[in-house]
């Protein structure tokens, strides 16, 4: 989501080159980015996958997923019909064409339409009165009319809660409609809340988590413990504010001095712990330049001990989500 924005073509080409060369085969992105979402950038990530598609000819070594922005959210840009099958009919032929290919291999639902907790809302508060009306089947009969026309292959949800995916599979099982396969949800050292209740549907109901933001915006890096660099993307976007608390600060650092104790980087120490959930499927990882990439992708070498992990939940105990 940073090519476009923090990244030209080129690097995110680089990126994806080095990826492919490390057996990376899972790709991930979005019509809404880069980020932050404005119209002038809008797709802009897309394109640059598929112009990398077009050079390097290596589209059928990718596993692609890809989102429909819900609505709201700063992004009246793109559109206000929500999951309509017209909002849907669009961002999936729009999405296919910057991507330059006939398929994606998994399509998500970026976020719920109606009125829940996404994005770091803390407390659920219902509105009686809100706009939204049920329509989990009717979504998802909208979206098997595109993997029968071979538009897209799988489908998955992102920034969901419990409630969402358990209605989405009790739709699907009652009407013998596509089954949702994963969930791409926040997950990290500062944000373990898909284990209070989704992590079990995960483990009883074979839908692997697709975690995000692993590294809490950077937070849970080397680069934030001693000061903000001034290119980092806390510091260029203030606006989100996810991982800029005080509570995130201080659990950051506690992570970090026990990572240094056991002789790893604070990132490897926190995509290791990501890696090493067995309701993960894919970790998420991204990175503004090739030596973090590096960095993100040789954590797949790292295998904590008992140990480390006591010491992790210890910490968890002392700051329990301080990044919802």
């Amino acid at each position: 989501m940073t090519w476009g924005e923090q990244n030209s073509e080129s690097e995110g080409h680089d990126q994806m080159d080095y990826a492919v060369d490390q057996g990376v085969n899972f790709f991930d992105t979005a019509e809404l980015y880069s980020v932050p979402a404005k119209k002038e950038t809008q797709g802009s990530t897309e394109s640059i996958i598929g112009s990398w598609f077009k050079k390097s000819g290596k589209r059928d070594q990718i596993v692609l997923a890809s989102k429909i922005a819900g609505p709201g959210f700063s992004n009246s840009h793109i559109r206000n019909n929500g999951y309509s099958k017209e909002a849907i009919t669009e961002a999936i032929d729009q999405s296919l064409s910057r991507l330059q290919t006939d398929y994606i291999d998994l399509y998500q639902l970026h976020w719920p339409e109606r009125n829940t907790n996404f994005f770091g809302t803390r407390g659920y508060v219902h509105q009686e009165d809100e706009k939204w009306k049920d329509n989990f089947s009717e979504v998802l009969v909208t979206l098997e009319g595109f993997i029968k026309q071979g538009k897209i292959r799988h489908i998955g949800l992102s920034n969901e809660t419990p409630y969402g995916i358990m209605r989405f599979l009790e739709a699907s099982k009652e009407n013998d409609l596509p089954r949702i396969s994963t969930v791409q949800n926040p997950y990290s050292l500062l944000n373990r809340l898909y284990e209070i209740g989704s992590a079990e549907i995960s483990m009883r109901e074979d839908i692997g988590l697709l975690p995000y933001s692993p590294l809490g915006f950077g937070r849970l890096t080397e680069k934030h413990i001693l000061g903000t660099p001034k290119d980092s993307r806390i510091a260029l976007f203030p606006m989100f504010s996810r991982y800029n608390g005080e509570n995130s600060k201080k659990a950051a650092k506690m992570y970090y001095d026990l990572a240094k104790d056991n002789g790893l980087s604070l990132a490897q120490m926190a995509l290791a712990f990501v890696n090493q959930q067995p309701f993960v499927t894919s970790n998420i990882i991204g990175a503004t330049n090739l030596e973090q990439l590096k960095e993100n992708i040789d954590s797949v070498h790292v295998d904590l001990t008992a140990e480390i992990i006591k010491g992790i939940n210890k910490i968890h105990e002392l700051v329990p989500n301080p990044a919802p």
